[in-house]
This record gives structure tokens, C-alpha cells and sequence, in this order.
């Protein structure tokens, strides 16, 4: 007898599931908890940490495994308990925050302090679009304001540079032969973002991870941005909302309808199977 195909379905979150307000529709979280109810396997994967992602998919409980961080952890929902890590090398710590001084960039620097998560920064400094981004973060209890030399301590596993495109895109163009980086402006505020991530640490790499510990033959995407394609480049079938980045456009399947109509939730009612 033919077993079934099995068939792990992913989906980014800001710009896909979630709609323009930052939130998942009533229609979405019913018809994921419906079909996840019936047997789908399905997960997110975001560059959100655990703290932002499950306050914001509080409607639907994956039952397997989530990526966040870009595909810098992967976490057994609910419990938080790690299945993949990646953190920077210290040699790489050190090699990128020294290009970050070279360039005057002030990044927010994610690590695990003593085992707790925080996110660290100069407090001494300002720059227009990282403070945006830490008044949108007020009260969160990975903010942790630090001298410039205790900015690096921990295990790091994520830089955020938010900053004018003249000082990030040379940055970026050196990083990105040695790291995964995702540069790209923010869909909600249009700021220009650089995010540099362990040599290891992929959308990518965390799917194919995660494919193999569910036994799947197959996996089927869903994204809108370009740190979206080293998903889609391993995907069996990729779709992009109507809302996405051109380039992740060209490289899909097939274009569905957009976040704010619903266009996953939409897609899988129709072509998922038992």
C-alpha cells in the first residue's frame, strides 16, 4: 500500500499570515485550528523572537515545532525548549561589532546572558530608527540598556542595525559573504533594516531541520519577503501573497491572495488533504 505523502506547511508570518494590522483574522485562526484540528502539520517561521511571535499567534497553537529568529532557533511550541541553536563564534562577535564601529552603527545585539534572553544596546546613543524600534518594545523584558563595552556579552545570535540605507548597504555588502543577512526595509515603518545572522542560521536551514525531524516527504511555503527565498529555494511548492516583494514573486509557484484577504488560510482550505 502507497503510504501517504506526508507534508509539512510553513508560513512566514508579518506580511503573510498576519494582516497589515499585525494580527491573525478570526477567518485565519479558525481555519489553521481547523485544519491543524484534522491532521495538517503546520508552522511558522519568522524573524520574530518566541516573545513577539506567540503574543501575536496567541489564536493558533502550532502542535509542532515553530522557527524564529530567522531560523536562528528552532523551539518546541509551548514549552520553549530549543531543538536548534546557532550562535556567532566570539571571534565573530568581535569581527562584526568592529565593522559595526568602523561604520558608526549602532546595533541592537540579541544573546543569551547567563541563559536569559535580552536584547542589549548603547544607552548613551541615539539614532532615530532604533529608538522607533524601542518605544515599540517599551516594557519588554529582554531590554537591556549597557555600557558600549558590555554590548557583545553573552551567546550572540542576532545583530539588528537600524540606520540610513548610505551607512548599512556597504555593511551589508560585506557581511553577506560570510553571514546570512536579511536587509530590507521594515513593512510597517519603512525604515532601512540590516540583520546579520550565525553562519549557520537560514529560514532555509531551520526548514530542512525541521522536514526531517517530522519525517515529511514535502514542504510547502508561504512567504512576502526576501528573507523569505532560502525558504522558497527549498520548498517543493512556494506561494507568495499578493502584497510581496517582487523578486519573491518571481520565484514562487504561484501568487495567492494577499495577507489582509486571508490568502494562506484561503489557499489551504482549498488544497489541503487529509
Amino acid at each position: 500500500v502507497m503510504r501517504e505523502e506526508k507534508v509539512f506547511y510553513v508560513s512566514d508570518l508579518d506580511g503573510t499570515l498576519l494582516n497589515s494590522g499585525q494580527a491573525l483574522s478570526a477567518f485565519t485562526v479558525n481555519a489553521i485550528n481547523s485544519l491543524v484540528g484534522q491532521g495538517m502539520l503546520f508552522s511558522y517561521a519568522t524573524a520574530r523572537s518566541y516573545c513577539t511571535a506567540g503574543k501575536i499567534t496567541q489564536g493558533i497553537s502550532p502542535q509542532i515545532p515553530v522557527i524564529i529568529y530567522n531560523g536562528a532557533f528552532v523551539l518546541k511550541n509551548g514549552t520553549q525548549e530549543k531543538i536548534l541553536s546557532h550562535y556567532f563564534e566570539p571571534k565573530d562577535v568581535q569581527r562584526i561589532w568592529r565593522l559595526l564601529q568602523d561604520h558608526h552603527i549602532d546595533p541592537i545585539v540579541y544573546a543569551h546572558i547567563d541563559g536569559i534572553e535580552k536584547f542589549s544596546y548603547c544607552k548613551d546613543r541615539t539614532t532615530a530608527g532604533r529608538d522607533a524600534f524601542l518605544e515599540s518594545r517599551r516594557g519588554d523584558i529582554r531590554e537591556n540598556p549597557v555600557e558600549e563595552k558590555e554590548l557583545c556579552r553573552g551567546e550572540v545570535f542576532y545583530f539588528t542595525c537600524i540606520d540610513t540605507e548610505e551607512k548599512l548597504k556597504p555593511v551589508y555588502h560585506l557581511c553577506k559573504k560570510d553571514f546570512p543577512c536579511v536587509y530590507q526595509r521594515d513593512i510597517y515603518s519603512g525604515a532601512q533594516w540590516l540583520e546579520i545572522l550565525p553562519r549557520q542560521a537560514t529560514k532555509a536551514g531551520a526548514v530542512v531541520e525541521l522536514k526531517k525531524l517530522l519525517g515529511c516527504d514535502k514542504v510547502v511555503s508561504f512567504g512576502d519577503g526576501k528573507n523569505d527565498i532560502s525558504m522558497f529555494d527549498v520548498s517543493d511548492e512556494c506561494y507568495a501573497v499578493e502584497n510581496a516583494d517582487p523578486e519573491l514573486k518571481r520565484r514562487a509557484t504561484a501568487v495567492i491572495e494577499s495577507n489582509d484577504n486571508d490568502g494562506v488560510a484561503r489557499w489551504l482550505l482549498e488544497h489541503w488533504q487529509k
